[in-house]
């Protein structure tokens, strides 16, 4: 059973950055593929960005350029950086093992 606990989501202003933390306990998250989604209001949840156990990444269309997925195995960690951030950016970030139930309760990220 793994659990995920996720910090860093905040207030900024449109253009600031924050930085997502995704502490998994349970298990090592580099066993699994990691990813972050976002719910935003009255909206299908997105997929955000995704990493694989050996490393590579994948980004939504949306946040490429922007946002960088990133983990930590020392510390089961997974993080998301992001810059450039605009208002559509705004909403509750979520950590999960991809194609498992393990997942965040989110942080709220808002911007503007």
């Amino acid at each position: 059973h793994v659990q995920l606990v996720e910090s860093g989501g905040g207030s900024v202003q449109v253009g600031g950055s924050l930085r997502l933390s995704c502490v998994a306990s349970g298990d090592t998250v580099g066993r699994y593929c990691m990813g972050w989604f976002r719910q935003i209001p009255d909206k299908e949840r997105e997929g955000v960005a995704g990493i694989e156990s050996d490393g590579s990444t994948s980004y939504a269309d949306s946040v490429k350029g922007r946002f960088t997925i990133s983990q930590d195995s020392a510390k089961n960690t997974v993080y998301l950086q992001m810059n450039s951030l605009t208002i559509d950016d705004t909403g509750v970030y979520h950590c999960a093992a991809c194609g498992t139930a393990y997942q965040g309760q989110g942080t709220q990220v808002t911007v503007s």
